[in-house]
């Protein structure tokens, strides 16, 4: 794991959390990430994206970790959308598990999705799904306990215009 790694849970976004969590966003599209995005990925796309994210934390529709290293510097985040229909209080969507690309494989992946499960049990969310189209995030999920339920060819596009295939998974977390 990265030395002095912490997650943390963002109540408020102010300036520096949008500076740092665009940062990551414009690094992970720039890198190929199909996570809604398509290039250019500018810096005013990426913090409007989280301004809006800050106002859905505040009305308790999600709820944003932040990976920061011994320096504080943001380097991963990760977010569980709490917002779902009345007849599935139990469920959360996982969302967005972004790495900057200069941090990864150094366990802070698996310490977002460490995190992410513990907040779940803590709002009284017994089941997670996630869609992915990327292969090594794949591989963490599975390695973490996740259930792969399938892919759906040419679901989303990644950052460059080119189709991609997404795959589901989900996890039933222990109470």
């Amino acid at each position: 794991m990265t030395d002095g790694l912490q997650i943390r849970r963002l109540e408020i976004l102010g300036d520096r959390e949008i500076e740092g969590l665009s940062d990551v966003l414009i690094d992970c599209v720039e890198g190929g990430a199909s996570v809604n995005f398509m290039l250019p990925m500018t810096r005013s796309k990426a913090e409007a994206y989280w301004r809006s994210m800050s106002q859905s934390v505040a009305r308790g529709e999600r709820v944003v970790l932040a990976a920061e290293d011994g320096a504080g510097i943001i380097v991963g985040t990760v977010q569980v959308v709490w917002a779902q229909p009345e007849n599935q209080p139990h469920r959360g969507d996982l969302s967005k598990l972004l790495v900057h690309r200069r941090a990864r494989r150094r366990g802070v992946g698996a310490a977002l999705l460490v995190a992410a499960e513990s907040c779940s049990l803590d709002a009284g969310r017994t089941l997670l799904v996630l869609d992915t189209a990327d292969d090594s995030a794949e591989r963490l999920y599975l390695r973490q306990g996740w259930q792969r339920c399938g892919e759906i060819p040419n679901y989303a596009l990644f950052p460059d215009g080119r189709p991609c295939a997404t795959t589901f998974f989900f996890k039933a977390l222990r109470v």
